[in-house]
């Protein structure tokens, strides 16, 4: 509800600035088109993850993952590693944040496992691992589009050797923080018990389906509609209750929106155009936009600090450089991403109390560290 107060406000000050003249209605119109396709995948693949859920769908991989380690609690962890990364490329990050943090949560309190370890591991990783792929995060479909490629295997092509980086990072110091925990062996829980089979296996079809179309090189929006009209007709069949107006994330929509025309007024009244001069030429402007990234994104949201320095961004490197930061950096403030904030809001439903004062130490180990390494890879594109 917050979020969609403040994307109300944004939305009134940007019909205001287009009112007296500040944004001219051709490029609110342009910004328009520019961004429906990413407002509508955000809601298809919103659609598509919430019904998986309430199909029983994640919790089902998590329990098979549980029995795939055999007991092993390290290998459970990497396993959820994998399924976190996996997730954010293809399902972004807010799916890993909203829907697979209740699930390892549970399947660590089923085997008797801390389950801390595994949340950070989500909420790590949701950010980290959000490079790989246009559809991982929000800010990754807006720049696929500014490049002269901007298909899924030349974004994965020039961003992927940099998300391995943040990746691997974000892996190792989990595993510094948490390899006392990670210890041991565990009795593997049984698997659950599917309400409605048919809905889950149709539904895990539906999924796995998607995922490949997801990176196919045809607008995003089109696969994940095509799944999220297919599981909403499953569903009237089979399960009719579970839906309703909630699946659709409004104050996320509404947010966007009103960033989007407020973003778009400052960027044509000329405000935004001193940030150009904050990023030089050759490694050192890589490594500058990655930083005020990731400052940026912890000051006030990855989304805005991203459409506040795109401008700056004059090459494609410069264009990754500033996605690591965006993408990798929010780490260390509650806000850095929508992602956290969801994480938490989550952790909190499942009775899983976090300390934000260990949340912002830690992420000051972080978000630099994975940042500054994860820019490397990029050197070899100026």
């Amino acid at each position: 509800m917050k979020l969609g107060l403040i994307g109300a406000a944004l939305l009134l000050v940007g019909a205001a600035a287009v009112a007296f003249g500040v944004l001219p209605a051709p490029e609110a119109l342009g910004i328009w088109e520019r961004v429906w396709p990413v407002l509508l995948f955000v809601v298809a693949i919103t659609i598509v993850a919430e019904l998986a859920a309430a199909a029983g769908v994640f919790d089902l991989a998590g329990a098979l993952l549980a029995r795939l380690a055999r007991g092993r609690t390290w290998m459970l962890w990497l396993l959820v590693v994998a399924l976190g990364v996996v997730a954010t490329a293809f399902l972004s990050l807010d799916t890993t944040a909203v829907l697979l943090t209740p699930v390892v949560v549970s399947v660590a309190r089923a085997n008797k496992l801390p389950p801390l370890v595994f949340a950070f591991t989500t909420v790590w990783l949701a950010n980290t691992a959000s490079l790989l792929l246009p559809v991982s995060n929000l800010t990754n479909l807006l720049a696929a589009h500014r490049l002269e490629d901007g298909s899924p295997a030349a974004f994965f092509a020039l961003l992927a050797p940099s998300a391995a980086v943040a990746v691997a990072v974000t892996v190792v110091l989990l595993w510094l923080r948490h390899r006392r925990d990670l210890r041991g062996r565990y009795a593997p829980a049984a698997l659950p018990v599917a309400a409605d089979p048919v809905l889950l296996v149709v539904s895990g079809a539906v999924v796995v389906a998607m995922l490949p179309f997801l990176v196919s090189g045809m607008e995003p929006w089109l696969p994940a509609c095509a799944a999220a009209v297919t599981l909403l007709m499953v569903f009237v069949w089979r399960h009719p209750k579970a839906l309703g107006p909630g699946l659709v994330p409004w104050g996320v929509l509404v947010f966007a929106c009103g960033l989007f025309l407020a973003v778009g007024a400052l960027e044509a009244s000329g405000a935004l155009a001193a940030l150009a001069g904050l990023v030089g030429d050759g490694p050192a402007g890589l490594w500058q936009a990655a930083g005020l990234g990731l400052v940026g994104a912890n000051a006030i949201n990855n989304l805005p600090a991203y459409l506040a320095l795109e401008p700056a961004a004059s090459s494609p490197a410069l264009l990754a450089a500033l996605l690591v930061g965006v993408n990798a950096g929010p780490v260390i403030t509650p806000w850095g991403s929508l992602a956290t904030l969801l994480w938490h809001h989550r952790l909190r439903a499942a009775g899983v109390e976090v300390s934000w004062g260990s949340f912002i130490r830690w992420g000051f180990v972080l978000g630099p560290l994975a940042v500054a390494l994860a820019v490397v890879p990029l050197l070899w594109q100026l």
